[in-house]
């Protein structure tokens, strides 16, 4: 049988698309942009004058919207405007990269919205099909346009959308004047938008009247992290650094959760310089190389950036800061373009013990590759210069294929990656996500195994689910990070879609859920049967294997899975310099001070005057916090005091890490046996999980009470202190 369309079968939207493509062919050997215009307007006219016009259909009533103060209309809100209808799923790569096209386009068209961007979700997994999960997705990549969900692809359906990302530019009538799919086509998205909004302007067809949008960024979470992405932990366990993703920065702490160092923050971009002058553009992959040296995956840049500890400095070691596109690579560091690097791990040449080699999981390219550290050789003897970057495994097909021969494999987004250097394995793991697999490629010959998830069918990326299992009879649902451990020879992974922590025997090809529900939730501290995550994206062994950091993105905090005694609970992340911005959200009571933070409007350090005490005295704190009208505390949170001393030896306290009742009163006994004249200093932390009635949006404030303690013989034995504050 002919399965072939002959022209008189072809449907309206095949012959639309049909001219659309013979108007691309003739448009790209022209120069002159004014007669490339020209000849989309004879393409425009072409389509009004011959009444062959394919007109989209209304948005279904029934769909829920983001970034709209009401659902939107074709007829209503978006008659007579040229509307840029996105097809795109949150999870895809490809969509991601085209989102600063659309950004670009609407600051084109800022305010008189005669053109504006309709985003249609139309997912792929499961897990994107829930509104709360879009919701965040929308926060995490900055959306600021219009986004509606169609979790059953009705609209996908009615425009005969084949792909994501998939663009169908509509006229003022609702009528399809263009589709673009696939990513790189910035140059005929702009041409075909201006020219359609000059032609239709210039006939009065389109009006610049205001949309209802309401952007869902406003009501972002105020919290120390914002969609941490992955979590790292140095060699000897003392310090941790995390990928603070949408925050553009990176927090280096130590295991007590006091940050050391933030580097780059609050606005977005691409910046080397020391640690006040850096910028990120939602960093993700991170590597301790030792304790001065830390490697990053500059995603929305397309950097691989290190970060110098000792000298405070950042500097791009891979990545020109554009898109790339080439899938070999070879060129010397900031010579050689990448793309969307997602996950970093470290390694060794080959017959060397010298950790020389990054492996990238290069998500925006479906591959694998590696930026040479040191002068090395690879595979077959083959010897490299310091700063190269070449690909290692992938042949830039986005396919579930494996093989013996590097080159040739397929990656479907590759999204993490850790390094098994033992013996009898030496090889990468590698978070395959949108295949739904963990993969590993050996590092004597390159040759791409597979180990758990997907199915034989290597162009099937729909083999997911939630299933443990042994090989592809386990499934996965979006894994974005793996973490291996030498110590009991087992592989985590971070199941993300599936709001799940997994455990991996790479020998047996056996996968368990080792903690979370299955399901989207969050709570702070809970035994293994109770825990829950919400998309987490980064996952990190520490403590010989006895416990795990998970980067929990869309609960903004990490968490620790002790797998001693089988909890999961909350990593603290505080944050106190005196660097930038002020505490303006507190309301002193009294004479006390307080000094600037830089915890983004979270955190703030008020100085009470020196008390003086006798050996013996007891000092009664009493905690004294007012919350400004509409602002309430979150019971369900893990509101908490704890206290902090500069000389634990000279002074106790009664108790420690009781949870908020404000007001608490706390006492601190001082010991006899303290010779005077001694100086101590308190600190009084207290977190408090608060939310807004009229916003209906929940965040976190840390106030620090920074009391100082003079035990000398004319003190007095007992004393009281109220501790006071407005928070707003």
């Amino acid at each position: 049988m002919d399965t072939n369309k002959h022209p008189g079968d072809l449907s309206s939207l095949d012959k639309l698309r049909l001219c659309q493509f013979e108007l691309s062919q003739r448009i790209n050997s022209i120069l002159d942009e004014e007669e490339k215009k020209i000849h989309v307007v004879k393409y425009i006219n072409d389509i009004i004058c011959s009444n062959t016009e394919v007109y989209c259909p209304d948005f279904p009533l029934d769909l829920d919207w983001v970034n709209v103060e009401q659902p939107l209309s074709l007829s209503k809100h978006l008659n007579r405007k040229i509307v840029v209808l996105d097809f795109f799923t949150y999870c895809c790569i490809n969509c991601m990269h085209i989102l600063p096209d659309l950004h670009n386009l609407e600051l084109r068209f800022p305010e008189n919205r005669e053109l504006i961007v309709v985003g249609v979700h139309s997912a792929k997994f499961e897990n994107e099909k829930v509104l709360s999960n879009l919701m965040s997705a929308v926060l995490r990549y900055n959306i600021s346009h219009p986004v509606v969900n169609d979790p059953q692809g009705w609209l996908w359906k009615e425009l005969q959308v084949i792909c994501w990302p998939t663009l169908v530019i509509l006229g003022p009538q609702s009528q399809v004047l263009f589709t673009l799919v696939g990513e790189g086509e910035r140059e005929y998205l702009q041409l075909f938008c201006e020219t359609a909004v000059e032609y239709f302007r210039m006939r009065g067809s389109i009006i610049s009247s205001p949309v209802p949008v309401k952007l869902l960024r406003e009501s972002l979470p105020v919290s120390p992290l914002l969609f941490p992405g992955k979590v790292c932990v140095d060699d000897v366990g003392k310090r941790v650094v995390i990928a603070d993703s949408g925050h553009h920065r990176i927090l280096i702490m130590n295991r007590e959760g006091v940050v050391e160092h933030v580097i780059g923050g609050k606005e977005p971009g691409y910046k080397d310089g020391n640690f006040l002058q850096a910028k990120f553009r939602s960093p993700q992959g991170i590597v301790w190389k030792n304790p001065s040296i830390v490697y990053v995956a500059d995603t929305e840049n397309h950097l691989i950036r290190e970060i110098n500890i000792s000298l405070r400095v950042v500097t791009t070691i891979a990545g020109t800061g554009y898109q790339g596109t080439d899938k070999v690579g070879g060129k010397q560091n900031k010579q050689q373009p990448i793309s969307s690097p997602w996950d970093l791990c470290l390694g060794c040449s080959i017959g060397s013990e010298v950790k020389d080699v990054l492996f990238i999981a290069m998500a925006g390219m479906h591959q694998v590759w590696m930026l040479f550290l040191e002068n090395a050789k690879w595979l077959k003897g083959s010897s490299y210069q310091k700063g190269t970057c070449i690909r290692f495994a992938g042949s830039g097909e986005e396919v579930n294929c494996n093989n013996s021969y590097p080159e040739r494999a397929g990656f479907a987004q590759p999204s993490g990656i850790t390094i098994a250097q033992e013996e009898k394995l030496q090889c990468l793991f590698i978070a395959d996500s949108e295949s739904s697999t963990v993969r590993q490629i050996m590092l004597k010959d390159g040759a791409v195994k597979a180990v758990v998830g997907g199915e034989r069918d290597p162009k099937n990326l729909f083999s997911f689910g939630d299933k443990d299992g042994k090989g592809i009879e386990a499934k996965l649902q979006h894994p974005l990070g793996v973490s291996w451990c030498s110590v009991k020879q087992l592989l985590y992974v971070a199941d993300s879609y599936n709001h799940k922590v997994k455990v991996i025997n790479p020998s047996a090809k056996t996968c368990t859920t080792l903690v979370g529900m299955g399901k989207a939730g969050y709570n702070s501290r809970f035994r293994f049967n109770e825990a829950e995550f919400n998309e987490p994206g980064g996952i990190c062994v520490t403590d010989r294997g006895e416990t795990l950091l998970v980067a929990d993105t869309n609960n903004h905090v990490i968490k620790v899975i002790n797998l001693v005694d089988d909890t999961v609970s909350e990593h603290p992340v505080l944050i106190v310099s005196d660097e930038t911005d002020s505490c303006e959200h507190l309301k002193l009571q009294d004479n006390f001070t307080f000094t600037s933070s830089s915890f983004w409007d979270t955190a703030c350090i008020i100085h009470i005057p020196t008390v003086e005490m006798k050996q013996g005295g007891v000092l009664i704190l009493m905690l004294d916090i007012h919350l400004a009208s509409g602002v309430f505390i979150n019971d369900e949170a893990p509101n908490k005091w704890q206290l902090n001393f500069s000389d634990s030896s000279k002074l106790t306290a009664l108790q420690m890490n009781a949870d908020i009742n404000i007001p608490i009163q706390l006492s601190v006994p001082v010991e006899p046996r303290t010779i005077s004249p001694v100086k101590v200093d308190v600190d009084v932390e207290v977190h408090l999980f608060l939310c807004k009635k009229e916003r209906g949006v929940c965040y976190t404030k840390i106030v620090l009470f920074k009391v100082v303690i003079v035990i000398c013989k004319t003190g007095q034995l007992e004393a009281s202190l109220n501790l006071k504050c407005l928070v707003e």
